[in-house]
């Protein structure tokens, strides 16, 4: 008798996270090209967020918390790229996840860092 194969279906459900919170501390030369942000040598944070429109909210409070440039952010994908230094872009992640988190009762993503 043949084993029955399970399937597994993956949804995705709208709710109040952030999903992905990473900071590039050296990136690769080539990578800013490839992602359309000059090659000024700046660390990159990324972060990604549900619902998307709070993207809006992460990208003002990370270029308020510290100096650095929003390299993208989409309300509709809900992600978010900040360049500058590797303190302040780290600051600036931090920041806007700790406020979405603790303001805004989203579930956090740890940094992470490469």
């Amino acid at each position: 008798m043949m084993a029955e194969k399970q399937r597994i279906i993956q949804e995705f459900v709208p709710g109040k996270q952030v999903t992905l919170a990473h900071v590039l501390s050296n990136p690769d030369d080539g990578l800013y090209a490839k992602i359309g942000l000059p090659n000024d040598g700046s660390a990159i944070g990324i972060m990604t967020i549900t619902p998307s429109e709070a993207a809006i909210i992460a990208a003002d409070v990370a270029t308020k918390a510290s100096s650095v440039e929003l390299g993208f952010v989409d309300r509709f994908s809900g992600s978010l790229v900040v360049l500058g230094r590797l303190a302040d872009v780290e600051a600036s992640i931090t920041a806007a996840t700790d406020t979405l988190c603790s303001e805004l009762g989203f579930a956090p993503a740890p940094l992470t860092r490469t």
